[in-house]
């Protein structure tokens, strides 16, 4: 039996979009001969489609959808992710793989384990499964199942997430194969969990292993592809492109052997900080396409973050796509604006530069009354970083320009940045990155396109340049120090007596993990996050605004 895996770019929402990539595959396997061909998880209308899927016309349109998909399966079968009614009592829909043969649907498998952590909310919507059964097709049978029924499989933090396992009922000794139809969002640490999950499969059940994932950004989700296929001895035979679609065939034989008829070169183990980068670069540019955007514009201060942001976004929508936007003020140094200069004569990109002074000075002297008496302060600053970014958004407004907001997390963590100041923006390129990524970022960039950030920008040390010899380091540690105890804390979710750092005091800890507490409520009015780590700020951490912890 031949079985094609088809890893495409899905728009949450757009089912025309979507059904004529679907029939586009099925039309490709069928000529090259393929029995089935698989989708990933709720590949019909994308994920997440979050509360579309209240809307009752939503749900008509992907019946009809089904319905014009299933035309087109004659002489092949397709596995399709799509949400269904529930016609028994419980939530209203299933999340659903849809087994569609000789043009009408021939089984259906629902989602059993519906995640309910981090970035996940599936229990909103979907009633669990209460059986599944294996599927026979020209004399195969398939374990199907649906992302997270096959991670039973796999502990995490120390404990199964879930009772039961769907493929301890699938897997019986006359199964064939497992088929698993993901949505698998990405973290720079998530390729390893997802190996570990399909090899704990394979090794308990001795049988193989087809795995396609999603593929795409929607929002502040990324998916990276990666789909694979391993043997029943748990050996990957073969591995899919990642961040870019991919069609592949595969052979599975009686015996349960597997043969890759279109093999992929195997691929060199990506490091961490590459993976951010295809990340992000995929992030920007589907937030841009899928909007229907071509214009980005940023504020350019001669510092790493809206260096890094530039080059990333350059990298994902063209150089000459990206207005760099020079906003100076009387503490910007003249280091700052060579460095600005510099970094926009290697991108090629349009450019102005605009003082913001005539602004400031209008504001102070619009408050000179209200602040008679009163000390200057954080005020000033903040009102600095308020007129860049009504800058920005006047050209925004002007130009249709999408402003790219340039925080890091290591600032949106601590509150180091200014509400509708420098925190503007409708997408966050680097709030999952922390400052230290971010150098690292800088040098990877320059490394497979040599000297296109200035290293001076790179060395120097970090600074807003809101008064005068303002640094960092003023407020915060060290960044090295500092993330370190961020990590800890958010991603591995330590008390801050058990973070450890070399270096770092117990008052200190205190004092960092006080600030990210207490700054929940900037978090909150911050843009859509392109999460790219295990843990980011936005839906995959609730905290509460007005709860008092620690």
């Amino acid at each position: 039996m031949k079985i094609a895996l088809a890893q495409f770019n899905y728009h949450v929402g757009n089912l025309p979009s979507n059904v004529a990539k679907i029939k586009n595959g099925i039309l490709r396997a069928k000529n090259e001969g393929v029995d089935i061909i698989a989708f990933s998880e709720l590949s019909l209308c994308g994920y997440a489609p979050k509360d579309l899927l209240q809307h009752d016309a939503f749900i008509k349109a992907c019946e009809a959808a089904i319905a014009d998909i299933a035309n087109e399966c004659k002489g092949i079968a397709a596995i399709i992710g799509t949400p269904t009614r529930n016609p028994n009592k419980g939530k209203a829909l299933y999340n659903s793989a849809l087994f569609i043969a000789d043009g009408k649907i021939l089984a259906q498998v629902n989602k059993t384990l519906l995640p309910f952590y981090d970035i996940f909310d599936e229990y909103r919507y979907f009633e669990p499964a209460s059986e599944n059964n294996l599927i026979e097709y020209k004399g195969f049978k398939i374990a199907l199942a649906i992302c997270e029924d096959t991670w039973n499989e796999l502990p995490r933090k120390n404990r199964f997430f879930y009772k039961k396992s769907p493929l301890e009922s699938l897997c019986t000794p006359d199964a064939t194969c497992i088929i698993n139809i993901a949505a698998s969002p990405f973290s720079y640490i998530h390729e390893e969990e997802r190996l570990r999950m399909i090899e704990a499969s394979t090794s308990k059940y001795k049988l193989p292993f087809f795995y396609i994932n999603a593929l795409g950004a929607n929002t502040d989700l990324i998916f990276d592809g990666g789909s694979m296929v391993m043997n029943k001895e748990g050996k990957v035979i073969d591995e899919m492109n990642y961040f870019s679609e991919d069609l592949a065939v595969y052979e599975l034989k009686a015996d349960k052997t597997v043969i890759a008829l279109t093999p992929h070169a195997k691929k060199k183990t990506q490091e961490p900080i590459e993976r951010i980068y295809n990340a992000l670069v995929l992030g920007i540019r589907d937030y841009f396409q899928k909007n229907n955007l071509t214009g980005a514009i940023l504020g350019l201060s001669g510092g790493i973050d809206s260096a890094l942001v530039l080059a990333l976004a350059a990298d994902a929508l063209g150089s000459k796509n990206v207005h760099a936007l020079v906003l100076p003020s009387r503490y910007t140094s003249q280091e700052s604006l060579n460095d600005a200069n510099e970094l926009i004569k290697n991108i090629g990109c349009p450019h102005e530069t605009i003082s913001i002074e005539p602004g400031i000075t209008a504001a102070y002297t619009s408050l000179n009354t209200a602040f008679a008496g009163k000390q200057a302060d954080i005020t000033e600053e903040n009102i600095q970083s308020r007129m860049r970014s009504l800058l920005l958004m006047a050209m925004s407004n002007k130009f249709g320009y999408l402003l790219l907001n340039t925080s890091n997390k290591s600032e949106l963590a601590t509150g180091y940045g200014t509400l509708y100041g420098d925190m503007s923006g409708a997408i966050s390129v680097l709030g999952d990155v922390y400052k230290t990524h971010a150098f690292e970022l800088a040098r990877y960039i320059n490394k497979i396109k040599p000297n296109t950030i200035p290293e001076n920008i790179i060395s120097k040390p970090p600074t807003a340049e809101l008064k005068h010899d303002q640094k960092d380091t003023d407020s915060l540690p060290e960044y090295d120090l500092l993330d370190k105890i961020l990590f800890q804390y958010i991603e591995m979710e330590l008390a801050p007596a058990d973070i450890k750092v070399q270096g770092a005091s117990t008052d200190l800890i205190a004092k960092i993990v006080a600030m990210v507490n207490r700054n929940e409520y900037k978090r909150n009015q911050a843009p859509p996050i392109l999460r790219v780590s295990p843990k980011a700020f936005g839906s995959g951490r609730r905290m509460p605004i007005v709860g008092k912890y620690l």
